[in-house]
């Protein structure tokens, strides 16, 4: 029980590596908020927690708008207290060549993966300087790393939260928060089960370990970030991706 007590956020709460990461913090002893525009899927992820004997709350909120993730994070202050626990994990994706991406999209994508991250770790980070201390963890991706092709806004965003992940750890060690990031390589979501089988099979060709990810994987390592055990660990990018990084374009 590494999170008895504990009051987390988890954005994108609904499905994936949020739904994963909730039930998992709810297990460690966690009260989970889950922040999501996809209601009917974030309420029946609460439900799971409750019927378990977790406890958990579904509440709506776009990542994007500053008003709307500052009465996300005023109402779980207002039903618990406190907010020990933000994982900045909502995010989309758009994929188009570099030369053919819509100007549209590119301004979409980085409002949900860079400026949503942004505002939901101010305000949680506002709330925890408050109360003396907290845990911020950030979802970024290898693509943050490399210049995965047709995903410049995605791309883009991603390094962007490695960057803000770097200054709010450096800015936010004084008031006892820490502040790291995740980056996920190809993990098994219902988003990446609808890839052709041609292409599910390039990417796996570029992972060393020959396969991709599981969500439960990601979950245990924001659940490490979070915990004790990660007590003088901040600034840091936590590369989840089966040694992609390490082993550059596999064959």
């Amino acid at each position: 029980m590494r999170l008895q007590g504990r009051i987390a956020a988890i954005t994108g709460g609904a499905l994936g590596i949020g739904r994963a990461t909730a039930r998992l913090f709810a297990a460690e002893g966690a009260t989970v908020a889950l922040g999501d525009v996809e209601m009917n899927g974030a309420e029946t992820v609460a439900r799971e927690i409750t019927d378990g004997g977790g406890r958990a709350i579904a509440i709506r909120v776009d990542v994007g708008d500053a008003g709307q993730v500052q009465g996300f994070v005023d109402r779980i202050v207002a039903d618990f207290g406190r907010l020990d626990v933000m994982f900045a994990n909502a995010g989309i994706a758009h994929s188009a060549p570099f030369l053919d991406h819509p100007e549209a999209q590119w301004h979409r994508v980085l409002r949900v993966n860079l400026t949503g991250v942004f505002l939901c770790c101010q305000a949680a980070a506002r709330q925890m300087v408050r109360q003396g201390g907290g845990r911020i963890v950030t979802t970024a991706s290898i693509n943050g790393f490399r210049g995965v092709e047709n995903l410049v806004g995605y791309n883009a965003a991603k390094a962007g939260v490695i960057e803000l992940t770097k200054t709010m750890a450096v800015e936010l060690a004084k008031h006892h928060i820490t502040v790291n990031a995740i980056a996920p390589a190809q993990i098994d979501t219902r988003l990446t089960r609808t890839l052709p089988e041609e292409a599910r099979e390039r990417r796996v060709q570029r992972i060393p370990m020959g396969r991709f990810g599981d969500v439960d994987e990601v979950a245990r390592a924001a659940l490490f970030l979070v915990s004790d055990d990660a007590s003088y660990v901040t600034g840091h990018t936590l590369a989840v991706d089966g040694g992609y990084l390490a082993g550059g374009l596999w064959s």
